[in-house]
């Protein structure tokens, strides 16, 4: 038995638990908790359901290696920042709920039902994510920052799904979110959507664009956006000298049309 009414922030890296219930026993005994880390270890059998409910809670890490056999996890607190690097290649669960007060979410993760995990919560204003699982329909009403990975993109409806459910959103990167894990790229064809997403029409600001290879549908992509965001004011293109001629590319975007009289294009 733990008893810690004064500690606020806990991190717990490759601890083996005895039981399902014992993180949680241990969590229960810190009723002001608001930062908590949580690496799961590799090649862990013990732990096959994890679970987080604490109400002060306001940061939450989870990190979930490959090979740990974790069939299940309930997180029921009212975050403000939420970090899930899910990487387990085993069948499971994941229930997360009880978060309205949601500001910026990092998701790095092969669940495939981490869209409709996300999809609930409607407040969250900066989100980083890094996922090729189907989407499937979430809303996110108050979104301004979308940061997406390279291999998200990769399946380019889903980024005009994104798109879509982000009515407010001002700032869009796409980058590499992990070098180590980065393998040689195909993507799909670019389909242009039939109706124009709103944020390109109402509110976006600014598109950065890192790794950039000048290939066919990366081009499309960003012709499509410079061309139909009206409030554009700056589109930062990075790329290296041996994936694409710095001159061709500026000279193939500069020419390209633009909603936006005001934007401004950066080659680095």
């Amino acid at each position: 038995m733990v008893s810690l009414p004064s500690l606020k922030t806990l991190e717990l890296h490759e601890v083996k638990y005895s039981k399902d219930e014992t993180l949680q026993r241990l969590l229960s005994n810190c009723p002001i908790l608001e930062d908590l880390v949580v690496y799961l270890r590799e090649r862990d059998t013990t732990t096959r359901k994890l679970t987080v409910v604490v109400p002060s809670l306001q940061r939450l890490t989870l990190y979930i290696p490959y090979n740990h056999e974790l069939y299940e996890y309930v997180i029921d607190t009212p975050l403000k920042y939420f970090e899930l690097v899910d990487y387990n290649d085993y069948d499971h669960d994941g229930l997360i709920e009880n978060m309205p007060y949601l500001i910026e979410a990092y998701v790095d993760c092969c669940c495939p039902d981490i869209y409709s995990l996300m999809g609930s919560n409607r407040s969250v204003k900066c989100l980083t994510i890094c996922s090729v699982a189907i989407l499937d329909g979430p809303v996110f009403n108050e979104l301004e920052h979308l940061e997406v990975c390279l291999c998200t993109v990769l399946f380019s409806n889903q980024l005009v799904q994104l798109l879509n459910a982000s009515s407010k959103l001002k700032r869009l990167d796409i980058s590499l979110m992990d070098v180590r894990s980065y393998v040689p790229r195909y993507m799909d064809d670019w389909n242009r959507p039939s109706t124009v997403p709103e944020c390109l029409l109402s509110s976006l600001q600014s598109l950065n664009w890192l790794e950039y290879t000048g290939e066919p549908q990366e081009r499309d992509i960003v012709v499509y956006i410079l061309k139909h965001a009206r409030h554009l004011k700056t589109a930062t293109i990075t790329s290296s000298e041996s994936d694409v001629p710095k001159f061709e590319m500026i000279k193939e975007l500069a020419l390209s049309p633009r909603a936006s009289t005001t934007c401004q294009l950066v080659f680095e």
